[in-house]
């Protein structure tokens, strides 16, 4: 790869940058490579982009692109209102174009497809990546722009891919990452798309039979479910792909035989279902094992499927199976993660007049399960702690972390008869010196009834979002005092304590900030929210509380879990 040097700072950081990218480039044999700058001067090309121009790289490097190469079909400049690859350029967008002309450095007109992507040169610095590439002879002749059943060219098969990769592996879901693949081919590679899945029993599944129908991708819901199982000896299509052995071409005539197996018998029932005249099966194979197969059909399309569209099958199969591999991983962790974080989430006790319940939401996603905690349990002098917490992290060494705070916590609060900060204070030492959690936020309370039946709240805030009382009559408060430094800092604070008697039929809201918490919010606007939502409950039933205020106030966009203790002391009366 060659690219410009320069001496001057201003154009050394995007020379540097292109060169950089040249390099991390995949090797395109056949497709040329220029990218340019904010200005739209070739600044780094590849041997390919410099025999299609018939030009060595020092004739190209810190060239205006458009006016040195482009031209329209007599040989004449583009004017540049007519470019659109200067539009795509000028306006930062991904754009392509087939079949426009260049010129060589001989003076001779050669016709390319393009295809161009916005590219950052540098903390500042803006560019663009051009791929182009000569159109095959069916791309020349005989077919008009937008025609469906055309082959794609070279260039949209390397975009197909490019976007494969993008979107599959944006997404840790199963379900969507099959939604995304299906959109991906269907039409513009097939009318049908089958996904058959193994499942983590051993079964398949047939998860996704998608046809294209006026505009809309339509699931054929009776073609789905379960398979039969696949036959080791088998030497059908779909048989051999789901045991990893290939890919393959496949007509309906395959099938109208003596079936060998069950899932023979679906195969051809699959055929006269959908009236697929050609299909193509490669196999989804993820890092240690065969996930599944993939069948791409025609039906309405007249061409059958060439030796060439499936090795383009094969290699979206394969990031399919990568994309697959990585969702499976991240929900297994999070089945993990969760199931020991609800096992170590405990049965709250029974208080005589108190009212009590908790919820655990985990996070939406898989890769966001962590080390939220309640506690509820009673002292031996008789009064009631209550722990709301928070591990930092988001996996599951923060749930670990979890399990070793709360178990720690319970041990002192049980073997001293201490103030709530005297507690934290011994946690607090004990997660810098042995703890496998990094830091972590809680509030610790211990609630106390007099002889008298009042109830009073002592409790200590270890960098925590404030507990919220609400009265009966709807009045509401946060409880910001006693708040002090949050665990693991290796600080020795200060940490007070802070008291409430508590008014009858009030009720005391513990939760962690994924109740609260919004990425397009402040913090001031989740904490009057909650207290808006909070204020306007107080006459439902606890567990009616709990719910519609989770519902209320949990925000769509936090991709955080929840934990949240609630309490509701009695009437005196």
């Amino acid at each position: 790869m060659i690219v410009q040097r320069t001496g001057e700072n201003a154009g050394q950081q995007p020379a540097e940058a292109a060169e950089r990218l040249l390099r991390g480039l995949p090797d395109i044999p056949d497709a040329g490579v220029c990218v340019v700058d904010d200005q739209g001067h070739i600044i780094g090309v590849n041997h390919r982009a410099e025999t299609l121009f018939a030009r060595p790289a020092e004739e190209l490097l810190g060239q205006d692109a458009h006016n040195l190469l482009h031209r329209d079909d007599r040989g004449q400049t583009l004017p540049r209102a007519r470019c659109l690859m200067l539009q795509a350029f000028l306006s930062g967008r991904t754009a392509q174009g087939e079949r426009e002309w260049f010129e060589r450095g001989d003076g001779s007109l050669l016709p390319l497809s393009w295809l161009l992507t916005p590219c950052r040169l540098g903390e500042e610095a803006m560019g663009a990546v051009v791929l182009l590439h000569t159109p095959s002879p069916h791309e020349v002749v005989g077919w008009e722009p937008g025609d469906p059943a055309a082959p794609l060219s070279e260039l949209d098969r390397l975009a197909l891919l490019a976007e494969t990769t993008t979107r599959l592996t944006s997404t840790l879901d199963v379900e969507e990452a099959l939604h995304r693949l299906v959109a991906l081919v269907v039409p513009r590679l097939a009318d049908w798309a089958v996904v058959d899945l193994i499942t983590e029993k051993a079964e398949v599944w047939r998860t996704a039979v998608v046809h294209h129908e006026d505009g809309a991708l339509v699931h054929r819901e009776d073609l789905e479910g379960p398979m039969p199982p696949v036959p080791q000896e088998s030497p059908m299509p779909l048989s051999r792909a789901l045991r990893g052995a290939a890919s393959a071409l496949v007509g309906p005539e395959r099938y109208q035989g003596t079936p060998d197996s069950g899932i023979a018998v679906v195969q051809r029932e699959l055929f006269r279902a959908t009236g697929m005249h050609s299909a193509a099966i490669a196999p989804i194979r993820g890092l240690r094992e065969v996930l599944g197969a993939l069948t791409l059909g025609r039906s309405e399309q007249p061409r059958a499927f060439t030796p060439a569209e499936l090795s383009l099958l094969d290699d979206i199969a394969r990031r399919a199976g990568l994309a697959l591999d990585n969702a499976r991983l991240y929900q297994r962790q999070r089945r993990v993660a969760e199931t020991m974080q609800r096992h170590l989430l405990p049965q709250l006790p029974r208080v005589p007049g108190l009212e009590m319940t908790a919820r655990y939401m985990p996070a939406p996603h898989a890769s966001q399960v962590g080390g939220d905690w309640y506690d509820a349990f009673v002292l031996p002098d008789g009064a009631t702690a209550l722990v709301i917490g928070d591990v930092i992290g988001h996996d599951l060494d923060a749930a670990a972390g979890m399990a070793q705070v709360r178990n720690m916590l319970r041990a002192y609060a049980w073997s001293h008869q201490e103030a709530p900060s005297r507690i934290v204070d011994r946690l607090d030492r004990a997660v810098v010196q042995i703890a496998e959690a990094s830091m972590a936020t809680m509030v610790f309370a211990r609630l106390e009834v007099s002889g008298d039946g009042r109830w009073g709240l002592h409790w200590t805030n270890a960098g925590h979002p404030p507990p919220l009382v609400v009265g009966h009559d709807g009045r509401s408060r946060f409880l910001d005092t006693g708040h002090g430094l949050l665990l693991g800092t290796g600080i020795t604070p200060c940490r007070t304590d802070a008291f409430l008697a508590l008014p009858p039929l009030s009720t005391v809201v513990f939760y962690t900030d994924g109740l609260i918490e919004s990425p397009g919010r402040s913090i001031d606007e989740g904490l009057a929210r909650l207290r808006r939502h909070a204020a306007a409950l107080a006459h439902h039933p606890l567990d009616s509380f709990c719910d519609l205020l989770l519902d209320r106030t949990r925000p769509p966009d936090n991709d955080d879990d929840v934990a949240l203790l609630a309490l509701r002391v009695p009437d005196r009366g």
